[in-house]
């Protein structure tokens, strides 16, 4: 017998139109590709599709897209084809030459640190949400943030990032 979900028939559209573009920057900027990113964000929803999991809100539901995002973009990095890869260059869109500049310098951070300014400064996420979202201590968070405003300002003055 096939389960039936008491969902409406659009509910997968929907959420794709509500979240899809907040989940690829977040991949985006954890991957650095945008074809990969693409990819993840599909298998996401793959996943949703397939557990139709029940959300207390909204909130709850968008932190949980973007932790299996994440989720996802940490296992691509860590796969035994993508360390054997050489990354291609891409334009990200910026509306300055100063914010390509800082975009630039975001994607060229280890992932570690892109992935907690991304999730702090382009989706407004709090050091707690993003405890939850990476299943990190809160400590741990503001550590890695700060740790990446230094190589971030290291970089932007003119040093290396290591």
């Amino acid at each position: 017998m096939r389960y039936q979900s008491n969902r409406p028939v659009d509910w997968i559209e929907e959420t794709v139109k509500r979240y899809g573009d907040k989940m690829l920057r977040t991949a985006l900027a954890v991957v650095g590709n945008k074809a990969d990113a693409e990819d993840i964000v599909q298998n996401v929803f793959v996943k949703l599709f397939e557990k139709q999991p029940e959300f207390e809100s909204s909130g709850h539901e968008s932190a949980w897209l973007i932790r299996v995002t994440v989720n996802l973009c940490k296992n691509h990095l860590r796969s035994y084809w993508w360390k054997k890869t050489v990354p291609l260059l891409e334009t990200y869109p910026a509306r300055t030459d100063e914010q390509e500049n800082i975009m630039q310098t975001v994607l060229a951070l280890p992932s570690k640190y892109r992935i907690v300014i991304h999730l702090f400064y382009y989706e407004g996420y709090s050091t707690k949400e993003i405890a939850e979202i990476t299943e990190q201590k809160e400590s741990t968070v503001r550590q890695l943030l700060t740790r990446a405003r230094r190589k971030l300002k290291d970089f932007l003055e003119g040093e290396n990032i290591e």
